[in-house]
């Protein structure tokens, strides 16, 4: 988190003035009452037995309802933890932070059996999120050290050493271990429990798959593939390709932004200057490519005829992962970069809110691609609002936006 002193120090140095850029002023709608309202209502209304929302229909904005066992099911819990945490930040118009919280504990409760029987395989990751929320707020809570704990070994589990990776989709053919870019969120959990046990493979397994990662997803460019095919004997890449970008050569801005946000969080984590390199890489093509409207496309480079439709679950993962190296920016020193892209957040964040919100939707955010190859899209999707959540929570903490 960056202070009051080192933001203003940073916008100094570079130059950046709030005035003549609106740095100072993200989108109103991020600490709407409509935040509250809609997120404790679709609180309060918790099905027996427990499901979770994933996406909306396309047409009224309601929720879709999943069972426990899916990747998405920890972000509406983590998504109470963040209102928790605003609540701590902005105060009683955030609503009360002792009930987000209570909410928080509850709908992460259902996630328990997934630790010994789940078949989200890599996701583990995701899916651990609220426990991970917990210790933030309890370092103590056993069960979230249990929680965690588990969901690490499993994905630690799935590391190939011939590879280097953790396996990512499970395959019918053993020898094609297959790994897809949003692994790299996935990392956080092998840290966290690292620190609770002293268990030092756990980050050899990380830093080992973000190298691997770093060498065969990404291109010269900063542009990424997202998914890479590799033989489980040899560790040799069989090839490299898209399931839910346009096309294999193409650059699916979803995947764009994990890799933003997970390289930018390796080197949090690690300090090897590579990491963050590749950080600047990715960010640098990301807001290269990103058109003149500021609206982030499913794929960058998917045709304009037929209109390609938003994604603003992808912006609002891009605008986290870019404050996250923003905070890293700092830590070397580069209060000029840290200005640089904090200010491409707030515009970004304004571009996309602006397209996105609807008041009368359930979700946040509208205009959410889920999987375009599948002609899901047009919707509000759970992780776009919980990041958009996460955003104004970063610049509210950073006395960028006014609560």
């Amino acid at each position: 988190m960056l202070s009051l002193g080192l933001v203003a120090l940073a916008l100094a140095i570079s130059g950046v003035s709030s005035a003549a850029t609106g740095f100072a002023s993200p989108p109103a709608e991020l600490f709407s009452p409509l935040v509250v309202q809609k997120v404790l209502k679709t609180a309060q209304s918790f099905p027996d037995p427990p499901q979770y929302p994933q996406y909306t229909d396309r047409d009224e904005g309601n929720w879709i309802w999943f069972n426990t066992d899916l990747w998405t099911t920890g972000f509406f819990p983590s998504t109470l933890y963040a209102m928790h945490e605003r609540a701590q930040i902005c105060g009683s118009k955030a609503g009360n932070a002792d009930q987000w919280l209570e909410l928080g504990r509850a709908w992460s409760t259902p996630e328990i059996p997934l630790e010994t029987h789940t078949t989200v395989g890599h996701d583990v990751g995701f899916v651990s999120y609220p426990f991970m929320d917990e210790l933030k707020v309890n370092p103590r809570n056993a069960t979230a050290i249990q929680a965690v704990n588990a969901f690490a070994s499993e994905l630690a589990a799935r590391f190939n050493p011939i590879v280097g990776c953790t396996r990512s989709w499970d395959s019918a053919d053993p020898t094609d271990f297959q790994v897809i870019i949003d692994n790299m969120m996935n990392l956080e959990v092998l840290f966290a429990s690292e620190t609770l046990t002293g268990n030092q493979t756990l980050r050899d397994i990380a830093i080992s798959h973000a190298d691997k990662t770093m060498v065969n997803h990404i291109r010269a460019d900063g542009g990424s593939y997202h998914v890479v095919d590799y033989n489980s004997t040899t560790g040799a890449v069989i090839r490299q390709r898209t399931s839910q970008g346009y096309a294999d050569w193409s650059t699916w801005s979803r995947g764009e932004a994990w890799g933003i946000y997970g390289f930018a969080n390796m080197y949090k984590h690690t300090h090897k200057f590579d990491y963050l390199q590749t950080a600047r890489k990715m960010a640098k093509y990301w807001i290269a490519n990103t058109p003149s409207d500021g609206i982030i496309p499913w794929d960058f480079n998917a045709p304009l005829d037929p209109p390609r439709p938003a994604d603003s679950s992808a912006a609002m993962i891009a605008a986290n992962g870019l404050l996250l190296l923003a905070d890293q920016e700092l830590a070397v020193h580069n209060a000029s970069g840290s200005a640089y892209y904090t200010n491409e957040v707030i515009k970004m964040l304004s571009a996309n809110t602006k397209l996105a919100w609807r008041p009368s939707w359930q979700s946040l955010l509208a205009n959410g691609t889920v999987n375009n190859p599948e002609h899901n899209n047009l919707t509000g999707i759970v992780y776009g609002d919980y990041f958009f959540i996460k955003a104004g929570n970063e610049l509210a903490s950073r006395g960028l936006a006014d609560c």
